[in-house]
C-alpha cells in the first residue's frame, strides 16, 4: 500500500471546510476551559481538568470520570490505551504525543514525536511505544527516549476525515491502494477500503479469500467480535455522501449479511464492549454515543451524550478491561469515561516508573555543633568547576588548625634518645581522633565525679539521649570500648537483645532497694518466673564493676508470658527497627504489667502451687508480698446512680495513671502537679453502668478515693497526644513565672522582654538572691517532692513540697508521707526511628556504699549501656518538642528503714544432686555424667572444668561496606543447647557431673551441628535420649558452683558465660585461650593446643563438650608444668614462641595422623575410664 497514490482530499483536513480543526487556538474556544489550566512556554497545559463534584459515577453503567487537555486547539488525531501500564496515550496533529497516567489523568509525559506531521497510529509494546506519522515510525521508550525511528517503512498508513489511522505489520506489503482500517481475528486480517468493502484476507499468504460490499459511498469504521462482523460508514445520495444509520451485520460463519442494525445517531466509530453481553458502542462524530446489541432493536433511552469542548470527537478508543472509554476531540481534549470511580484499564498492569524524587530532602541532617560527626556524610559531586567555597586567594588566608596541647602525663614519663622523645600512651583519648573544633582547656573536664551542665541549655544536640548502639568487629565486642560511655562502677544493659525496650525500668526496680532485695531472695520451681529471672540478673548488676550486663534469660521468659502477649508487650524485630510503636505509651503498659506479675509471683508458695497460672487481674490480699506492702493502695469506689442507689465495692492497685481537665478554656489555667494528682487519684467521672434498682444502664457518677497511702508511689503520665504534652508545656511555662517571681519579685508576662543583665542580675550571688540558673527553671512542672496525707474522715490532701523540708511535730508519721522522686523515665522521640526510653534514677547511698566505697546520693542518666551523672534539675525537665515524661516514681522518705534488706542466697546444694530428664526416650544406659555425691561437693578454690554448646536462633545481620569488608549490625542471637562441667581433681578427676542438654521453646534457625554436635532432636523431650533440663536448673547449678568460689577451666569461656548470661569474677576463671597466648597474636585453637602440647586429636568431625572440658583441664596442667606455677616466665615464653612458628609453619591446621606427630608426647594424667 502506498500512501502516496491516495486521493489527498482523503488525507488532509481541508481547513475552509474545517476550522475547529486548525491546529491553533480557536479564538472562539469556550474561555471557562482555560481559567485552572496552566500553560509551560509551548502551550502544553501541565494540569488536566477535573470533572465537576456533583458528577456521580453509577456502577455498571459509563459516566464521565475526567478530562484532561494534551495541547490547547490542536486536534487529537489518536488515542490509545497502553496494553502493559495503566496509561492513556494520545497523539494531535502537530506530531506531539502525551501520555496520562490512571483514571485521574495525571500527565506523565510529554514529548514531541514529528516536527508538522500528525500522529496517525499509536502502538504499546512492552518496551516502548509505536508511532505513526505521514512519513516514519518511531519506536520511543515512555519517558521519550527514540529507541529507532524508520523515516520510510514497508508498513504503509492512510487517512481519511471518517476512519482511523492504520498499523500493519512490516513483514509484509499489500499492494492494494485505499485502504484506511484494518482488524485482526483468529481466522482473518480485515481490511477496510475507502470504496465502502471489507475484504478478508489469510493470515499467512494475505490472499483475498471473501469481500463484503457493505456501502456504496465510503467506509467509516468496522469491528470484529466472535463470529460477527459490523460496519458503519456513507451512502452515496444525491451527489453526495451521506451518513448511514443502517450499521450492516455479516455472519462470518456463512459468510453472509444478517438483518442490518438501524440506530438513532450518525455512526462514525464503533467497538464491540464485549462483557455480559457483545454489546456495541457506537459514537457519532457530534458526541452522541448509544449501546445497543448487534442482533436486537436499539433503544433511544441508551443514548448519551459526550460533552466535549471542540464540536467534533476525533478518536475513540476501548481499554483492554473494557471498564474505560476515551474521546478525544478537535480542541486537542482528551475524554475519560468508566463503569466505576476505581476504574483499571488492564486486568494486570505492572507497576509504572516514576522520576526519583529529589534527594536534597532524605541527607540526614548534621549538626555543626558536634565535634567528631564527619562531614562526608553529606555528599559532593565531583565536579571540575569552581566552587562557590573556593574564595579567591585575595580574600582568604590559610589559618592551621591549632595543635592540642601535649597530655601532662606524656610530658612527665617522656625519656628522650637524642632529639626524639618516647613515653607510654596513656590511653585517655581515641587513636586518629581530633574534634574540628577544639575546646577551650577551662571548660574540659574528664573526671566523672563532676556533674556535667544539664543538655536543656547546652547549645548542641543532647548527645547522651541519643540512641547508643554497639559497634561490632570481627572480634565481636572484645575491642568495644564500654569504658567510653560508662565512667561509673554500676552496670548498664546491652540493647541489642529483642524487647529490650524495658532497660530502663529494669533499672529503676534494681535500684528500689526493697525490690532488689525481694526478688534476690525469691526462688520457684516454675520455669519461666520473671521473678526468679530479675533476681538473678539483680545479682549480675551487684556483681559488675562497670562491664555491661544483658537481661536475655530474663527477656527470653518475658516472651513466654501469655499475658505480656495479649497485652501487645512482645515486639517483632520489624516494629522494633521501624519505629512503629509508641515506646512511651508501651513502656507504661509494662509497667503496670511488670508490678501485677511480681505480685502475682510473690504471693505464690513454692511447689506445685507454684506452677499455677497468674492469669486474675485482682489481687487478693494485696498485702501479702512485699510488692503488695510496696506499690498496692486499697481503693474504695462508689457508684451513684439518678435514682440514688449507691453502690461500693473495694479494689485494690500499684500504680497511678494522670487524668488531665478536659477544658476547652482559652487560655489554660493554672494547676500545679499536686493538683491534677490528687484529682486523678481521686478520680470523678460520669458514665453509663447497670443499676441493679433500676434494672437497666443508667447514668451514673463514679467517685473513687483511697483507705491508705503506698509506700511508693508509682505514676503512668499517660502523655499519649499533642493535647497532653501542650498541657504539660502550658503548665511549666506558669511554674516558670512563678519560680521567676520568687527570685526578682515581679512578673514575667507574654510579650515582656527581659534584658540579658536582668537575668544575670536574678541569678548573682551578690544581689543577695542563690538560686539555680535560668535554664534549670525552664520546663519543669514536677516537683522533687510531695506531702500526701489521709485525714480522719478518709480525705486526701497533697501539696508539692521541698527536698530539705521535714514534718512538723503536729503531723502524725502514719497519717502523713512524704515522698522523694527517685526515678523518671523518659521518651527521647525521634521521627525517624520511633525514639528511645531512658531513664533518670537517683542512687541512694547504699549502692555507692557497695560500689565505690562512699555515702552520698547522685541523679544519674541510665540509657541502655551509657550511664552518666546528672544535675537533679534534668530529672524533672521536660522539653516537650523531644523529651516527653513515660513514668515517675515516688519513694517514701526513710523507705528502706521499713523493710529488711538481708539478701539470703536461696540457692542451695541440692540443685547438684540428681534431677530427672525431661526427655522421654532417656534411659540411665544413656548417662554420660555421674552426679557429685554430697562427699564431693565442691570447695572454694577447687577445679571445675567448663564447656558450652550453643545453638543459633536467629542469624546476624550485616553489611558489606563498599571497600569489600563487612559491618554487623546485629549480632546472631545464640541459645546454649548442652553445658557440661568435669571434676578438675579427686579420683574421679575428668569425669562430668553435669551434661545438661537445654529445652528450648523457641525455633532454633541453625543446630550448628559441626561445632557444636547438637542434632536436630537432641533438644526437643518428645524424641530426644539425652538428659533434657531447663535453662534455669542448669544456671542454677552453675550459680552455686560461682557462689561456691570454684575455679572454671575452660577454653574461650568469655563467650560462654556472655551467652549462658552469667557474671563470673574474673579470679574465679581460668581460660586456656589466654595462658597460651602472646599479646597482639591469634588466639590459637583448642584442637591446634591439644595437637601441640598433649598429643591428642579432638573435635574430627563435630565437638563434644566433654571431651573438650577434660582437654581444657588437661591443657592447664601442662602449663602449671611448663611454666613451674608462674616461676620461670622466661622459659614459658620461649615454649609459646615456638608454638606460634610452628602453628605458622602449618597454618594452624592440625596435620593428618600419618604426617607428622606432635613435638610433644603422652597426657598430663591417664584417659578416664568410660562411664
Amino acid at each position: 500500500m502506498n500512501f502516496e497514490g491516495l486521493d489527498p482530499s482523503l488525507a488532509e483536513y481541508a481547513p475552509a471546510l474545517h476550522p475547529a480543526l486548525d491546529p491553533v487556538l480557536d479564538p472562539h474556544l469556550n474561555p471557562s476551559l482555560l481559567q485552572n489550566v496552566e500553560l509551560d512556554a509551548e502551550g502544553v497545559p501541565l494540569e488536566g481538568i477535573a470533572v465537576p463534584d456533583s458528577v456521580h459515577i453509577v456502577e455498571g453503567m459509563y459516566s464521565e470520570l475526567h478530562t484532561a487537555v494534551s495541547e490547547v486547539g490542536v486536534p487529537v488525531s489518536v488515542s490509545h490505551f497502553d496494553l502493559h501500564e495503566e496509561m492513556l496515550w494520545v497523539g494531535n496533529h502537530g506530531g506531539h504525543a502525551t501520555s496520562f497516567f490512571g483514571p485521574t489523568l495525571e500527565r506523565y509525559s510529554s514529548f514531541q514525536v514529528n516536527s508538522s506531521d500528525d500522529i496517525r497510529q499509536i502502538q504499546s509494546l512492552e518496551n516502548g511505544i509505536l508511532f505513526l506519522t505521514k512519513t516514519n515510525l518511531k519506536y520511543m521508550s515512555r519517558g521519550g527516549l527514540i529507541i529507532f525511528d524508520y523515516l520510510t517503512c514497508t508498513a504503509s498508513c492512510s487517512r481519511t476525515p471518517r476512519s482511523p489511522p492504520v498499523l500493519c505489520p512490516s513483514q509484509y506489503t499489500v499492494e492494494v491502494p485505499g485502504i484506511t482500517i484494518m482488524r485482526q481475528s483468529n481466522r482473518f486480517f480485515f481490511c477496510g477500503h475507502t470504496s465502502g468493502k471489507v475484504s478478508l484476507r489469510d493470515l499467512r499468504t494475505f490472499v483475498v479469500e471473501h469481500e463484503f460490499d457493505a456501502y456504496s459511498g465510503s467506509l467509516s469504521d468496522f469491528d470484529v467480535h466472535g463470529n460477527l462482523l459490523v460496519t458503519c460508514g456513507f451512502s452515496s445520495r444525491m451527489n453526495g455522501l451521506a451518513c448511514d444509520r443502517f450499521l450492516k451485520v455479516y455472519d462470518l460463519r456463512m459468510m453472509r449479511a444478517t438483518t442490518p442494525l438501524q440506530v438513532h445517531i450518525d455512526p462514525f466509530f464503533l467497538r464491540f464492549i464485549p462483557t455480559y453481553t457483545s454489546r456495541l458502542a457506537i459514537i457519532s462524530q457530534t458526541g452522541q454515543c448509544q449501546f445497543c446489541e448487534p442482533t436486537g432493536l436499539a433503544n433511544p433511552a441508551d443514548i448519551f451524550h459526550v460533552n466535549t469542548v471542540g464540536p467534533l470527537i476525533m478518536t475513540f478508543d476501548v481499554s483492554a478491561s473494557k471498564q474505560a472509554l476515551a474521546f478525544g476531540d478537535s480542541e486537542g481534549c482528551v475524554h475519560l469515561w468508566a463503569d466505576s470511580p476505581e476504574v483499571t484499564f488492564n486486568a494486570y498492569s505492572r507497576e509504572t516508573d516514576f522520576a526519583l524524587p529529589c534527594m536534597v530532602d532524605t541527607l540526614p541532617h548534621l549538626d555543626w555543633n558536634q565535634d567528631l560527626v564527619p562531614l562526608s556524610l553529606i555528599p559532593v559531586p565531583l565536579t571540575s568547576e569552581t566552587l562557590l567555597s573556593d574564595w579567591p586567594a585575595a580574600n582568604s588566608a590559610p589559618a592551621p588548625r591549632r595543635a592540642p596541647p601535649v597530655d601532662p602525663e606524656i610530658l612527665r614519663t617522656m625519656k628522650k634518645v637524642g632529639f626524639i622523645g618516647y613515653a607510654p600512651n596513656p590511653r585517655t583519648k581515641l587513636r586518629n581522633q581530633i574534634p574540628y573544633r577544639l575546646k577551650e582547656a577551662d571548660n574540659e573536664f574528664d573526671s566523672f565525679n563532676q556533674v556535667p551542665e544539664s543538655p536543656i541549655g547546652r547549645e548542641e544536640e543532647p548527645h547522651l539521649y541519643m540512641v547508643v548502639t554497639i559497634k561490632y568487629s570481627k572480634l565481636g565486642l572484645e575491642d568495644f570500648d564500654f569504658k567510653h560511655y560508662n565512667k561509673t562502677l554500676f552496670a548498664g544493659l546491652e540493647p541489642h537483645i529483642p524487647n529490650a525496650y524495658c532497660n530502663c525500668m529494669i533499672q529503676v526496680l534494681y535500684f528500689l532497694e526493697p525490690v532488689r532485695c525481694l526478688v534476690q531472695n525469691h526462688l520457684c520451681q516454675k520455669e519461666f518466673c520473671l521473678g526468679c529471672e530479675l533476681g538473678l540478673l539483680f545479682h549480675m548488676l551487684d556483681l559488675s564493676r562497670g562491664d555491661p550486663c544483658q537481661g536475655s534469660n530474663f527477656l527470653r521468659a518475658f516472651r513466654t508470658i501469655p499475658e505480656a502477649s495479649a497485652l501487645g508487650l512482645i515486639l517483632a524485630d520489624s516494629d522494633e527497627a521501624t519505629g512503629k510503636v509508641n515506646l512511651g505509651r508501651l513502656i507504661q503498659s509494662w509497667n503496670r504489667f511488670i508490678l501485677t506479675q511480681l505480685h502475682q509471683e510473690t504471693q505464690e508458695q513454692e511447689g506445685p502451687q507454684a506452677y499455677r497460672g497468674a492469669g486474675s487481674s485482682s489481687f487478693g490480699s494485696s498485702r501479702d508480698s512485699v510488692i503488695g506492702q510496696l506499690f498496692s493502695c486499697e481503693m474504695e469506689n462508689c457508684s451513684m446512680c439518678r435514682c440514688g442507689k449507691e453502690t461500693v465495692r473495694v479494689s485494690s492497685t500499684l500504680l497511678f495513671t494522670l487524668s488531665y481537665p478536659e477544658s476547652t478554656e482559652k487560655p489554660v489555667k493554672d494547676y500545679e502537679f499536686a493538683q491534677i494528682l490528687k484529682r486523678s487519684i481521686c478520680l470523678e467521672q460520669n458514665t453509663q453502668a447497670w443499676c441493679e434498682n433500676c434494672e437497666k444502664y443508667q447514668p451514673t457518677v463514679q467517685t473513687r478515693n483511697i483507705r491508705c497511702l503506698p509506700d511508693v508511689l508509682v505514676i503512668n503520665c499517660e502523655v499519649n497526644s499533642s493535647k497532653e504534652a501542650d498541657f504539660w508545656k502550658t503548665q511549666a511555662e506558669y511554674a516558670f513565672q512563678r519560680a521567676m517571681m520568687r527570685r526578682g519579685g515581679f512578673e514575667i508576662t507574654k510579650g515582656k522582654e527581659i534584658s540579658l543583665g536582668e537575668w544575670k542580675e536574678l541569678g548573682n550571688p551578690d544581689t543577695g538572691h542563690s538560686y539555680p540558673s535560668v535554664e534549670e527553671l525552664k520546663n519543669i512542672w514536677i516537683p522533687h517532692a510531695i506531702k500526701m496525707s489521709l485525714t480522719k474522715n478518709k480525705e486526701l490532701d497533697v501539696c508539692n513540697w521541698s527536698e530539705s523540708d521535714e514534718l512538723s511535730p503536729s503531723d502524725d508519721p502514719d497519717s502523713v508521707y512524704v515522698y522523694d522522686l527517685m526515678a523518671t523515665v523518659v521518651h527521647i522521640l525521634d521521627s525517624r526511628t520511633g525514639g528511645s526510653l531512658v531513664g533518670h534514677i537517683k542512687v541512694g547511698e547504699t549502692y555507692h556504699q557497695r560500689k565505690e566505697g562512699v555515702t552520698h546520693q547522685q541523679w544519674y542518666l541510665f540509657n541502655d549501656f551509657l550511664i552518666e551523672p546528672v544535675d537533679k534539675c534534668e530529672a524533672v525537665q521536660f522539653d516537650m518538642s523531644w523529651k516527653v515524661p513515660a513514668i515517675l516514681y515516688y519513694a517514701r522518705r526513710n523507705l528502706n528503714a521499713k523493710y529488711n534488706l538481708v539478701i539470703k542466697n536461696p540457692i542451695e546444694a541440692s540443685v547438684l544432686l540428681a534431677e530427672a530428664s525431661l526427655a522421654r526416650k532417656q534411659r540411665k544406659c544413656h548417662a554420660t555424667f555421674i552426679p557429685l555425691m554430697l562427699s564431693e561437693m565442691p570447695q572454694a578454690g577447687d577445679l571445675v572444668g567448663l564447656d558450652a554448646e550453643f545453638v543459633t536462633l536467629n542469624e546476624e545481620e550485616a553489611e558489606l561496606r563498599s571497600d569489600g569488608t563487612k559491618s554487623t549490625i546485629k549480632p546472631s542471637q545464640m541459645s546454649v543447647a548442652r553445658i557440661t562441667c568435669v571434676r578438675g581433681q579427686g579420683p574421679n578427676e575428668g569425669v562430668p557431673f553435669i551434661d545438661d542438654y537445654i529445652s528450648t521453646q523457641e525455633q532454633v534457625v541453625d543446630y550448628l551441628t559441626q561445632y557444636s554436635g547438637i542434632k536436630p532432636g537432641d533438644l526437643d523431650a518428645k524424641i530426644s535420649s539425652k538428659h533434657l533440663t531447663t535453662l534455669k536448673s542448669t544456671y542454677l547449678k552453675l550459680r552455686f558452683l560461682i557462689d561456691v568460689g570454684v575455679k572454671f577451666v575452660g577454653h574461650g569461656l568469655q563467650k560462654d558465660f556472655r551467652v549462658i548470661n552469667l557474671m563470673v569474677p574474673k579470679d574465679q576463671v581460668i581460660d586456656t585461650v589466654y595462658l597460651f597466648h602472646i599479646p597482639r597474636k591469634r588466639m590459637i585453637s583448642l584442637r591446634f593446643l591439644a595437637w601441640y602440647f598433649l598429643d591428642l586429636k579432638i573435635q574430627g568431625e563435630t565437638h563434644d563438650s566433654i571431651e573438650d572440658a577434660r582437654t581444657a583441664l588437661q591443657l592447664y596442667r601442662k602449663y602449671l608444668e611448663l611454666s613451674q606455677g608462674g616461676s620461670e616466665p622466661d622459659d614459658f615464653r620461649k615454649v609459646l614462641k615456638a608454638l606460634y612458628e610452628k602453628g605458622r609453619k602449618l597454618d594452624w591446621k592440625v596435620p593428618e595422623p600419618d604426617s607428622q606427630s606432635s613435638p610433644k608426647h603422652g597426657a598430663v594424667f591417664p584417659p578416664v575410664l568410660p562411664l
